[in-house]
């Protein structure tokens, strides 16, 4: 493990905001995986959006 590991949006591999490529970067799992918690928790237990929308505001763009 890197000593400057960081959580950044990754916004070369974006979608919308690259919060969710951020997140799978940091904790080196799968976009795809990251993704598809992020739609479920959003779908099913609505808290999901809130705090992607908090990440996508206060999480600094990996340049």
């Amino acid at each position: 493990m890197r000593k400057d590991k960081r959580l950044k949006r990754n916004v070369a591999n974006k979608i919308l905001g690259g919060v969710c490529s951020g997140l799978a970067d940091y904790f080196d799992i799968d976009v795809v995986l990251v993704r598809a918690i992020v739609a479920s928790s959003i779908l099913f237990a609505g808290v999901g959006l809130g705090l992607y929308i908090i990440l996508w505001l206060f999480l600094p763009e990996e340049l």
